[in-house]
């Protein structure tokens, strides 16, 4: 694995924070995401930093490398060309699914528009490899790939999420991007130990390490990156550096930004960390079988289990389902699942021999329909999530709508900051309305259409009620779509069509 310099200390760029960024003393590198610049036209702050010094780093979002389909080589060629124009010495993306649908699997294709976790299973990560592969072949310089953050967990899991990481990295090379807020977030959500997940990791792959803020509420923790950095994503961080000697920590902050003097500090406070000695000898967590403690400082909402899960029931206890046969990795006698999901829902598991630890995996190529199982599973997930389909078989329900009501938060903040006439012309009751749309219409083709799609719907409706905000929202969307709102002739089509859909 070729080295790659030191990064340092670093915070993510957003055009909010622009100028506070710059002003920023000691910072060593910012990350942008790659979407949002045009390699033809960088803001000029950027420019200002690049000629500074400081590094910058694309960090992609729509990949989708976890999909059941093939890398989209267009997706791959934008990211390519981003990494050009900024001199990056890598690029990031995620290891999650994005999408779901199409002729895979003979669906509608859909559009989550937020990362999914991938299912842990063989099949998936033949997928995610192979996937990987294309990506590293397409790109001009290194990758690497980030753990995300989730509330739900797939039924029939097959490795932890640290066994995960460590043969995708065995079988492909790739670097890894830990975010410990991510493993922090799922502590709380899934139950999951993140110090066995630091422990299970090859330390050595990583590339840089995400810290960012959060909240708590009834419960679920929430990855919001628009809060302060919170003691036990500190603590996390504290024990990966007593682990090993990360090249990069970034601050990630997208929402609700502070002045640049509490930026500043949040900076100071994590290289106090990076600066303090181990609190512990590497290897001493919970690969060895044991189960430690959560670290000093955590609530105890954060310490292994999730908290109620109240958005329907709040006495109800968290049911996520647990990771699978995690006891028995790393041993040579071990056995472990390989399968699909089944036409009934569920993963189909038949026994395979798991290698012994320390020995080197085949790179195995999924087949077609390996990609077709995974793609129906996640078709299936991402319809009940966006489209109000019933939840797939294994899933906890409570927890899937959960989920389904912040995909459609998200979206309406998103098409809220897209096309910010939507909540002026709509007032106080535009959030309303774009959540009732969101309930059971998915995206078809990113935040712009969907904002498009919305204001469609309430013309077609006959919405707003009051006349002169309907001629700006008529006006509005003939700019942008074509030269005549739908006539009444065809709104009371598509609205017949659409009731006799929600029968």
């Amino acid at each position: 694995m070729k080295h790659l310099d030191r990064l340092g200390t670093g915070i993510g760029w957003r055009p909010e924070i622009a100028a506070a960024v710059e002003r920023l003393p000691g910072l060593d590198w910012v990350e942008v995401v790659a979407e949002n610049v045009c390699p033809g036209h960088l803001p000029d702050s950027l420019r200002r930093l690049r000629e500074r010094g400081v590094t910058v780093v694309p960090h992609g979002v729509s990949l989708g490398l976890g999909g059941a389909e093939r890398p989209d080589p267009r997706r791959l060629a934008d990211l390519a060309e981003r990494a050009e124009a900024l001199g990056a010495p890598l690029v990031t993306e995620h290891i999650a699914f994005v999408r779901a649908g199409g002729a895979l699997t003979a669906s509608p294709p859909l559009e989550a528009g937020h990362l999914l976790p991938v299912p842990r299973t063989h099949d998936a990560l033949d997928v995610l490899c192979e996937n990987v592969r294309i990506a590293q072949d397409s790109l001009p310089v290194p990758l690497a790939l980030e753990n995300i953050a989730a509330l739900i967990s797939w039924p029939g899991e097959e490795m932890t999420e640290g066994r995960f990481l460590a043969e995708l990295v065995e079988r492909t090379g790739v670097r890894l991007l830990i975010d410990v807020a991510n493993l922090h977030t799922n502590r709380v959500n899934r139950g999951e130990d993140p110090l066995r997940a630091l422990d299970e990791l090859p330390v050595e792959a990583i590339a840089y390490v995400h810290v960012a803020g959060g909240v708590e509420r009834d419960g679920v923790w929430h990855d919001s990156h628009a809060h302060p950095v919170p003691r036990p994503v500190l603590d996390l961080l504290a024990e990966l550096c007593s682990r090993t000697d990360p090249p990069g920590v970034l601050l990630e902050r997208d929402d609700a930004f502070p002045p640049g003097e509490e930026l500043a500090a949040e900076l100071d406070v994590i290289r106090a960390v990076l600066d303090s000695p181990p609190r512990r000898a590497p290897g001493t967590g919970a690969a060895d079988g044991r189960t430690p403690g959560a670290p000093a400082g955590l609530p105890d909402a954060a310490r292994g289990t999730a908290g109620p899960d109240t958005a329907d029931d709040a006495d109800a206890a968290d049911t996520a389902h647990p990771v699978g046969r995690e006891n028995t990795a790393g041993r040579a006698d071990a056995k472990d699942t390989r399968g699909g999901w089944s036409a009934a829902g569920g993963w189909s598991t038949a026994h395979e021999p798991v290698p012994p630890a320390g020995a080197t995996e085949p790179c195995r190529a999924p087949d077609d329909i390996a990609r077709e199982r995974l793609g129906l599973a996640q078709a299936a997930l991402l319809s009940a999530l966006v489209a109000g389909t019933p939840a797939p078989e294994g899933f906890d329900a409570r927890r899937l709508r959960v989920q389904t009501r912040a995909l459609a938060a998200k979206r309406a903040d998103v098409v809220a900051r897209v096309a910010p006439e939507l909540p002026q012309i709509l007032g106080s009751g535009y959030r309303t309305a774009y959540l009732g749309y969101a309930t059971s219409r998915p995206m078809r083709g990113g935040y712009r259409r969907d904002a498009l799609d919305f204001a469609e719907h309430l013309l077609v409706a006959g919405r707003p009620e009051d006349p002169a905000a309907r001629r700006r929202l008529t006006h509005w969307w003939r700019d942008r779509v074509g030269p005549r709102p739908p006539r009444r002739t065809t709104r009371f089509v598509r609205a017949a069509r659409a009731a006799l859909v929600r029968r």
